[in-house]
């Protein structure tokens, strides 16, 4: 667990994005050490490559969506989700559209190809985001926090007006195997009238019953039903895990959130990261203060840190 991971060989997906409808291609690519995940548009001349950082987030509405310097790569959470729930710090992802391909809605299948190319450690440690004091953030009625932990773990509420919704609640101590076999599985989910007004002004133009689960009024309207009985709960986790990646590094700590989303996410890290004081850097056993930590925003791969005795 303290080596630095990335893929063994490339691997390549089709299906088409959520908002667009368009068809997309995605490649994975293994990367060297220190490289995290960064983006690359096929499609935009030059070769536009934004790295997976709080600081390059653009948008959070409806998505997490990165952009730089006019770029935009958009509803990048699902797969970011699974880099980080198999453990995987490092690689290079090509795509050829300005949106992540929504396969099922789940992080599912991308876990599935990650594991048939093979996950191999690398020659350089991790570098660790140790809370050490509270971080919260508020919007109304809606929370995120971190709390001092002795490894990552999420406790997560939501609370929807709808009788197959309601009040749902779920804990999990982050692990691999833990994201594999609880989280991964949960798929995006919206409300029938709200798919058919977006839809009406040129959104979610991919989304269907093959890719979401879609809920009118009173019930589930996918044939299958859901896969989990609090599959909702655990989508919103799945977002979260990959939203919270963005900070560059896995995090030991508590993630407490109470009907919060992409946006409140991300001004946690971003309150983490102004927040010098409540967390350190730990790298193969040695610890540094936060403040010695520069996060560039400006799509340089490279993480520079400086440690301390």
């Amino acid at each position: 667990m303290n080596a630095q991971k990335t893929i063994k060989e490339r691997i390549t997906c089709h299906s088409v994005g959520l908002h667009s409808g368009r068809k997309v291609r995605m490649t994975i690519f293994p990367a060297g050490t220190d490289t995290g995940i960064v983006f690359h548009r096929r499609d935009v001349p030059g070769g536009s490559e934004i790295r997976a950082h709080l600081n390059n987030v653009s948008d959070t509405t409806l998505a997490t969506t990165l952009g730089l310097n006019g770029t935009r790569i958009s509803t990048v959470e699902h797969l970011l989700s699974a880099l980080y729930g198999m453990g995987i710090d490092n690689a290079v992802v090509e795509i050829d559209s300005f949106e992540v391909p929504i396969m099922d809605g789940s992080a599912l299948p991308f876990v599935h190809m990650l594991k048939k190319t093979g996950i191999v450690n690398q020659q350089a440690p991790r570098k660790m985001a140790v809370i050490t004091r509270p971080v919260e953030v508020t919007e109304g009625e809606c929370r995120a926090s971190f709390t001092p932990s002795d490894i990552f773990e999420i406790t997560y509420v939501i609370d929807f007006a709808h009788p197959v919704i309601g009040t749902q609640s779920y804990h999990m101590l982050f692990s691999p195997e833990s994201y594999e076999r609880e989280i991964c599985e949960a798929r995006t989910f919206g409300f029938l009238h709200q798919v058919e007004f977006l839809q009406a002004r040129g959104l979610a133009l991919g989304g269907s019953l093959k890719n979401a689960v879609v809920l009118d009024e009173e019930k589930v309207i996918n044939k299958e039903g859901l896969r989990v009985p609090d599959e909702f709960v655990k989508h919103k986790i799945l977002d979260a895990i990959g939203d919270l990646s963005l900070l560059g590094m896995p995090i030991v700590g508590h993630f407490s959130a109470y009907k919060s989303g992409h946006k409140l996410n991300n001004l946690l890290l971003r309150k983490l990261e102004e927040s010098r004081d409540c967390w350190k850097i730990v790298e193969g056993g040695r610890g540094s203060s936060a403040d010695t930590v520069s996060f560039p925003g400006d799509g340089d791969s490279r993480q520079r840190i400086s440690h301390l005795s």
